[in-house]
Parts: C-alpha cells; sequence; structure tokens
C-alpha cells in the first residue's frame, strides 16, 4: 500500500514497523460541544483507513483521544455553573451517539488527557532535563529553536513560522516561537499537582504521552486534519522526538478542509453545522458516504444538493442489495460464481492501496452494482447471487456502508394477504387482487411483480 506521507510530502510504500501490525494515532475531538461535519471527516476516513489494514490482515492498533481538559471546557463550565469533568462527560457521551450513527468502530483504546497527567509531567520532566524546555514561574515552555528539524512537518523553515504564525508574546517566554508544555492554574480552574507547581497540560503534549503509552516511542502512521500539520503535529514531532531520542511517527496523512457551499465553514458565516443538526434531517449514512466519496485528501464541498446525492447513491446500493436477496430466495439451485466479482474486487484494492483512494474505490463497488443487477435480471443460479451478495457486503463492509439494513419480517396477516393476492392473480381475479394490493398499501406494504415474485417493501 502506497500512502501520501505529509513528512516527505511524497506517497511511500507503507513498512509498518512489524510486519501485518499497524500502529495508529488519531487526534480526537476536545469534548467541550457536539462534533460539527469538518470533525466527521477524519473519523469516516481514518475508520475506513483502520478497516482497510484489518481486511488486508494487519493487526491494527488504533488510538485516538479525548482531550478533556482545555480552554474551552473550563469556558463552558463557567458558563453553564458545572464542572469541567461533567461537561467533558456529557460531550464524550455525545460523540458516542454521533460516532455510532456514522458507524465509527471504537478505537483500540480511547485515552483521556486527565486520565494521562503521570505520563504528561514524565516527558516535561525529561524534556527540561535534557534541555529543551524551561520553567517560568508556574508554566513550561518548550524551546522550539532547540529543536534543529522544528518544521519538517509543516515544509517551513522557523523564520518563515515564526512570520506567519499567531504567536502569543510573553515576557515569560524566552522567544515568541516557543509553545507551553504545562499551565500553571489560575484561580477557579481546574488543577494538578507538578514538579512547577498547580497546573494543568498543555494541549500539544497530551497526545505525546497517550501515543507513547499506548503504542510506543515510534509509530506508524499519525493521523489527522490538514489543519492540525501547524502547530499541533509540528510540536507533537519537536517534543516526542527530543524526548525520546528517535522518529516519533514514520507516516503522517492528514485529510483534506470541508466547505459549505463553496465557503470555508465559519461560525460568522453562519455555515456551521453539526453532525447531528445534519443527521437529523438527512441521516448518518449520507453524512459518511460524503466523507469517503472524494479522495481523502481533496477538499471536499458540503451542500444540500450533494448530501441528497449521496443519499440517491446510497438507495442505489441498497436497492441492488435488497434485489439480490430476493433473488436469492426465490432463484433455482446451480450455477457458478461470476468471473466478473474478482475483477471487481481487484479493482476496488488497487484503489485502496494508492493511498486510500476510496472515491475510485466506490467507482469499483458501482461497477459491481452494474454487473449483480444484470445477473439479477438474467434470473442466475443461486451459488452466482450468493456469491455476488457475499462481494457486495464485503466491499462495502470495508466502507462502513450499507449498515442501516432493516431485517424485516412479515406477520401472519400480510403473509396471508399476499398468498391470497397471488392466487387471485392467478385465477385472473383482478379486481380482488387490486383490492388486496390497495389494502396492504394502506398498511405501509408497497409491492412490486417481477419476473421472481411478488417482492415487497415496507414504507
Amino acid at each position: 500500500m502506497k500512502i501520501y506521507n505529509t513528512l516527505t510530502r511524497s506517497k511511500q510504500e507503507f513498512i509498518p514497523l512489524k510486519e501485518k501490525e499497524a500502529k495508529i494515532y488519531a487526534c480526537g475531538p476536545t469534548v467541550y460541544n457536539f462534533i460539527h461535519i469538518g470533525n466527521a471527516r477524519p473519523l469516516c476516513v481514518f475508520d475506513v483507513l483502520r478497516r482497510y489494514l484489518e481486511w488486508r490482515g494487519y493487526n491494527v492498533h488504533f488510538v485516538q483521544n479525548f482531550t478533556d481538559i482545555d480552554d474551552k471546557l473550563i469556558k463552558k463550565a463557567n458558563e453553564e455553573g458545572i464542572t469541567v469533568p461533567q461537561v467533558a462527560a456529557r460531550y464524550i457521551k455525545e460523540f458516542w451517539t454521533d460516532a455510532e450513527g456514522l458507524n465509527i468502530r471504537q478505537a483500540t483504546v480511547h485515552p483521556k488527557a486527565t486520565e494521562n497527567i503521570d505520563a504528561i509531567i514524565e516527558i516535561i520532566e525529561n524534556l527540561i532535563k535534557n534541555g529543551f524546555a524551561y520553567p517560568s514561574g508556574n508554566d513550561v515552555y518548550f524551546r522550539a529553536k532547540k529543536f534543529k528539524e522544528y518544521g519538517k512537518l509543516s515544509h517551513q523553515p522557523l523564520e518563515d513560522l515564526e512570520a506567519g504564525a499567531r504567536i502569543d508574546v510573553s515576557e515569560v517566554k524566552e522567544d515568541p516561537m516557543d509553545f507551553c508544555l504545562w499551565k500553571g492554574a489560575k484561580p477557579g480552574e481546574p488543577y494538578w499537582e507538578s514538579p512547577w507547581g498547580n497546573g494543568r497540560p498543555g494541549w500539544h503534549i497530551e497526545c505525546s504521552a497517550m501515543a507513547g503509552r499506548y503504542l510506543g516511542k515510534t509509530i506508524d502512521i499519525h493521523c489527522g486534519g490538514q489543519d492540525l500539520v501547524f502547530p499541533h503535529h509540528e510540536n507533537e514531532i519537536a517534543q516526542s522526538e527530543c524526548a525520546n531520542g528517535c522518529d516519533f511517527a514514520h507516516y503522517w496523512m492528514h485529510n483534506g478542509y470541508i466547505n459549505v457551499d463553496n465557503r470555508k465553514m465559519s461560525k460568522s458565516l453562519g455555515n456551521f453545522f453539526t453532525v447531528r443538526e445534519v443527521a437529523e434531517k438527512f441521516g448518518y449514512e449520507p453524512i459518511r458516504y460524503i466523507m469517503i466519496s472524494s479522495q481523502y485528501r481533496s477538499p471536499i464541498n458540503y451542500s444540500v444538493e450533494i448530501i441528497e446525492q449521496a443519499a440517491n447513491s446510497l438507495e442505489r446500493l441498497y436497492k441492488c442489495r435488497e434485489g439480490l436477496e430476493f433473488a436469492i430466495s426465490h432463484a433455482e439451485d446451480g450455477g457458478e460464481a461470476p468471473e466478473f466479482l474478482e475483477k471487481h474486487k481487484n479493482m476496488f484494492i488497487e484503489a485502496m492501496e494508492d493511498d486510500l483512494n476510496t472515491a475510485d474505490a466506490l467507482g469499483a463497488v458501482f461497477m459491481l452494482v452494474r454487473d449483480i443487477n444484470k445477473l439479477v435480471a438474467d434470473k442466475a443460479g443461486k451459488t452466482a447471487l450468493t456469491a455476488s451478495l457475499d462481494m457486495l457486503d464485503e466491499l462495502t463492509g470495508v466502507l462502513g456502508l450499507l449498515y442501516n439494513r432493516k431485517e424485516d419480517s412479515l406477520d401472519a396477516e400480510v403473509e396471508a394477504l399476499i398468498a391470497e393476492r397471488t392466487a387471485a392473480r392467478k385465477a385472473k381475479d383482478f379486481k380482488t387482487a387490486d383490492a388486496i394490493r390497495d389494502k396492504l398499501n394502506e398498511m405501509g406494504i408497497v409491492l412490486e411483480d417481477t419476473p421472481q415474485g411478488v417482492k415487497w417493501s415496507r414504507r
């Protein structure tokens, strides 16, 4: 598999630290509010990465954190008159509602920053000992310019980063580019005891601590949104490599931005949407579909028209699957698995091996659907149809789609009415047959007469 590595700005063959094992860290949400549709993209994209690697036989250790102590959580707690842990607990619960709606599998570990304070303090002590960090009052700062490779992820020299960054100029810092590892507590804020006084971790240090604790000093892949390249991931590299004396991550994968109606998503522009808001109107699965319908590094545009198109595309997939199941239930035994199954599977793999190109992988799935529909129309044997269903489920499962299948069952009354209508049609009593169809329609049962028999669905 080839992965576009932000660190090298090139596609590279994925060679894990250990054969058929992948250690992946993905930056998770700061849990002070509902996740927005921009958060949904890395969730969906890197869930597919994990699913694909596991499908290809890898043992994947996937870690995704929760930032549960931060200025935003403190502000939210003060506004609502509750504690920071209460804010975090509420929005972690809301996160899981949305994540499950999007069919995101739980990570191997979901650590919280507040559960790893000891590991954070240990790294900071090591950085101070080696001269890469310094206390200033109750704060601790990292000396950015002491790390000679600072800027290697964002591919900019330190001077350019310094000129273009929003730098917190403070008398307590040796240099404007230095960043905070530990923040001294202000009155009324949550705090933990440390060698430098009561305080809490800076944002960047928590990911270094959690990646190290749960995956080791060097990991295979670090994932996140493009907006995290600088300063968050740049700072993670600096503090991790200076503390541990080795590479932090061999591959860096960053998904592109999301625009809304061709404009950057922003609260000030009034085009900011949470996943929950969109899901209440359109459901969760169309959101997931949009997030993987383009190659992950490309920007994508969200609009009502596009999510409606996504819903229509999903409907095509569901209709194919439903038609296939119906055909299997009426097919005669015999036949062979069609040759086109392996052809489309290989096309799917080829796309995914090329830097997780889910757009082309979806294309392979729709070509599979086209051939399956023809197979059904040609009244293929049960073996061919069953093999086709297995392949459709296999490939859509890697993408995390078609997870809202309804397990319908008919009660005795409906079964009897359908059988009665079928008998009336055979006897050419179309008046009775039509009356039964109307009655079923009133019950929410829609009938479709096909060459294989009566196909039904619920409205």
